[in-house]
């Protein structure tokens, strides 16, 4: 199928609109290129070259026409909206969508809010914080207090996050107003072990998909975006820490 200049510069902004969705919300490096080169060879080119790191993109067709970048400030976990992009590629993959038609789609997606709203979120974290509690062999009489310091801390860094832009400190912050509700209920007696009210109730604030993804992205061999992930999950982990070991240095 010959693409002529014009529709290719369409090409590249579906395939870039689809790479910086999949990122933004959670998706590892190696599949965002994969997506990328795929959905331009189901339109017909063939020969593309992308590079991306977890703070941007750049994608590239052939020596004729500019390489572009697109630049990610922002990043969040939607898993969704990965999904509904792969079903996008699909669908292009298998001949039934047009450029303009994914493009439109695409948009849409990255419009769409989250698939959950805040309160469910929020409602999820406090149930996941008792239940971790439980399974770190902490006893019934500390499930209520784990989840009420759950639920706050999670709200309390969706807040601060809107709030400030330093990441970190949001998270050191938000694990230390777990470290001080949590030593409250135990001063109050209606929670008993405090180091496991805490660690059921940080649980939701920890970097999980950061990590699995920096891993991944090492054993698919994209060494640069692996590492930067890594340290970022890292940095999240030190400043839960950090904001639990003050709590703990006054009590």
């Amino acid at each position: 199928m010959s693409v002529d200049q014009n529709q290719t510069f369409d090409i590249i902004d579906v395939c870039l609109l689809a790479g910086k969705i999949m990122l933004r919300s959670g998706a590892e490096t190696y599949r965002v290129e994969d997506t990328m080169m795929r959905i331009a060879a189901a339109y017909g080119i063939k020969e593309t070259h992308s590079y991306v790191t977890p703070t941007g993109i750049i994608f590239s067709v052939s020596s004729k026409t500019p390489t572009q970048l697109v630049r990610i400030v922002d990043r969040s976990t939607d898993l969704q909206k990965v999904a509904k992009v792969n079903g996008v590629s699909r669908q292009i993959s298998n001949g039934e969508l047009s450029v303009e038609e994914a493009y439109t789609h695409l948009k849409e997606i990255e419009l769409d809010a989250h698939a959950y709203p805040i309160w469910v979120q929020i409602g999820a974290a406090s149930i996941a914080s008792g239940c971790f509690l439980i399974m770190f062999q902490g006893g019934w009489t500390d499930f209520l207090p784990a989840v009420i310091a759950g639920g706050i801390g999670l709200s309390s860094l969706i807040y601060l996050h809107r709030l400030v832009e330093i990441k970190f400190f949001a998270e050191f912050l938000a694990s230390l107003i777990i470290g001080v509700i949590s030593v409250l209920f135990v001063t109050l007696n209606i929670g008993a072990e405090l180091d496991k009210i805490i660690i059921g109730s940080v649980m939701p604030l920890v970097p999980g998909l950061l990590i699995t993804n920096a891993v991944r992205d090492l054993m698919a061999g994209h060494l640069v975006s692996g590492i930067s992930k890594g340290a970022e999950a890292f940095l999240t982990a030190f400043a839960i820490g950090a904001g639990v070991a003050v709590v703990f240095s006054f009590y």
